[in-house]
């Protein structure tokens, strides 16, 4: 896998704002600390992870605080499609 950097970061993010980019990082850092999925597929730490989320433009600005709620939300609609699969299947017999 490519080395990420934070000039990789920032240019995702289309600031030159190293502080604000710091901050993201944070936030969705502990967004995985309370059971957040990474969005990208890899074996790295943490941080790095985390960093190629906002790379690859999965993670900015303006959606970190709805990909909890969106996650949860996908995650009730599939649990609703199998309960009412499970009742069709039910009926069905």
């Amino acid at each position: 896998m490519a080395r990420i950097t934070v000039e990789d970061c920032l240019a995702t993010v289309g600031n030159d704002n190293r502080f604000a980019l710091v901050h993201l990082a944070v936030e969705r850092i502990r967004q995985h600390r309370k059971g957040e999925p990474f969005l990208v597929e890899g074996k790295n730490k943490e941080i790095v992870m985390t960093l190629r989320e906002i790379a690859s433009g999965d993670v900015d600005f303006e959606n970190i605080l709805d990909l909890p709620r969106k996650r949860r939300e996908k995650e009730e609609a599939a649990r609703a499609e199998l309960v009412a699969d499970a009742g069709t299947e039910e009926e069905q017999v």
